[in-house]
């Protein structure tokens, strides 16, 4: 027999109603549930990612027929107001991992009192902490990961949908708010939003992209990515079901897809485990590497951001980012390579404005992506990899389209000349800022003094 008492729905990065596991135990439990939005100024920050926030909530809140309850504020204290509002007999979640996550769950959790915070599910596959060594430790490197992670396996995809519970009409509670419309982002060019997007994305992808997808992934000038990050930053689709979908399909496209979710669990995992790598080396014996933090060094950083380094490829990948919201990821390793080994800048700088611009900015998987790229993350062998960006571009934009569809300054210049400009920029276009050649030796002279560190 159904309780009396709702549940309390409380989503976060899980904006879906299918695949939703939450749901068979509101089902399975009250039968009936409050779905709650807290729009918490820690985490909203404006611009892109944000926008692409409101769009997917827009996306929901229609799917539940327009009774999400979304109130502003801190939700250690807006989540227990609603408790005792709607008299709920628990508050359910799909589990956060992240820092900060966890620290404002155990917070709402003991705010609760004896109403219980019940965790079901996570944004992963297998949840950061479950994969372990044989001797109970964490790993430390991704391929051995990886194996213990595909043996782990996952559980199948939950049934759920729109009607697997009876929603509670939240009209008459005073703290609604509606959903904000997204600030002017200044041209910013954002994808569909919400589940139903995502869905639409995943089969267009699966019958288009997925058997060549180990092969032209790397290539930035074709759209062979599968553009989900941002709804998995959501939870507008599960891992899990793209995991469920790839069984039984064979060849190298999906063996690869799979090995790029493991990497987003894996750094998830890491972070699980050492919290204070959102800012500080995995590595600590880089804490030690000299960085350079000058006036100068901060008009450097300008210029990267802007996209104005004379690095055709860097550039390009720049301009992305900021016309997207999205960069493609051999173009974020390149241009995360020039910020740190060229610019010889902090990893962090540049790992804060992609935070900034990113509409799939996950903490976990952005701050190890730019400590792998910089050398001082999880890799085992990583400071050596120095890339230069002409050659990166020579190979992976072999045409030169990227560079010319984001550097309309370059599209005077005609196939893969665009990337070494032999007969110097055309106007309009500045010359290269630095020397790779030169700042390489540096950036790994840089290195050698960390073997001199005490």
């Amino acid at each position: 027999m159904w309780n009396v008492k709702p549940d309390l729905v409380w989503f976060r990065r899980d904006l879906r109603l299918r695949d939703a596991p939450i749901l068979t135990e509101v089902a399975d439990s009250a039968g009936s549930a409050v779905a709650v939005f807290v729009l918490d100024d820690t985490l909203l920050k404006p611009g892109p990612r944000t926008a692409f926030l409101y769009g997917c909530l827009r996306a929901l809140d229609e799917e539940l027929g327009g009774r999400l309850l979304v109130v502003c504020g801190d939700p250690v204290i807006q989540i227990p107001l609603l408790a005792r509002h709607f008299d709920v007999g628990a508050v359910r979640i799909s589990a956060d991992y992240a820092p900060y996550g966890m620290r404002r769950d155990a917070a709402v959790e003991q705010a609760l009192g004896d109403v219980e915070l019940l965790r079901t599910g996570s944004p992963y596959a297998v949840a950061p902490g479950r994969v372990r060594k044989a001797d109970g430790t964490e790993y430390r490197v991704f391929t051995p990961f990886r194996k213990a992670w595909l043996k782990h396996g996952w559980r199948a995809p939950a049934h759920t949908g729109p009607d697997t519970t009876k929603w509670i009409d939240p009209s008459g509670v005073d703290a609604r708010v509606q959903i904000p419309k997204p600030q002017a982002l200044d041209g910013v060019m954002l994808p569909a939003a919400g589940e139903d997007a995502a869905r639409q994305r995943w089969d267009a992808f699966r019958e288009e992209g997925l058997e060549d997808y180990h092969r032209d992934r790397d290539r930035p000038d074709l759209d062979a990515t599968t553009r989900l990050s941002p709804y998995l930053k959501f939870g507008c689709l599960h891992p899990r079901t793209l995991l469920h979908d790839l069984v039984g399909v064979d060849g190298d496209g999906a063996r690869t897809l799979r090995s790029e979710l493991c990497w987003r669990e894996f750094y998830a995992d890491v972070l699980f485990h050492r919290p204070d790598t959102v800012w500080h080396p995995f590595n600590p014996r880089f804490e030690a590497l000299r960085y350079d933090t000058s006036a100068s060094a901060w008009d450097a950083f300008s210029v990267w951001k802007e996209g104005r380094t004379g690095f055709p490829i860097v550039d390009a990948g720049m301009r992305q980012l900021l016309s997207e919201g999205w960069m493609h990821n051999r173009a974020r390793m390149i241009v995360a390579s020039f910020l740190t080994k060229d610019l010889h800048l902090p990893w962090w700088w540049g790992a804060a404005h992609f935070m900034n611009h990113l509409i799939d900015g996950d903490i976990a998987s952005n701050q190890h992506g730019w400590q792998w790229t910089a050398g001082c993350g999880t890799d085992a062998s990583p400071f050596f990899r120095v890339f230069n960006p002409t050659t990166q571009g020579e190979k992976f934009d072999p045409d030169g389209d990227y560079v010319r569809r984001w550097v309309p300054e370059l599209r005077g210049v005609a196939g893969k000349a665009v990337h070494k400009l032999r007969g110097g920029p055309p106007s309009g276009y500045p010359a290269p800022m630095v020397d790779h050649a030169e700042e390489r030796r540096v950036a790994l002279a840089r290195y050698d003094e960390l073997g001199r560190v005490d």
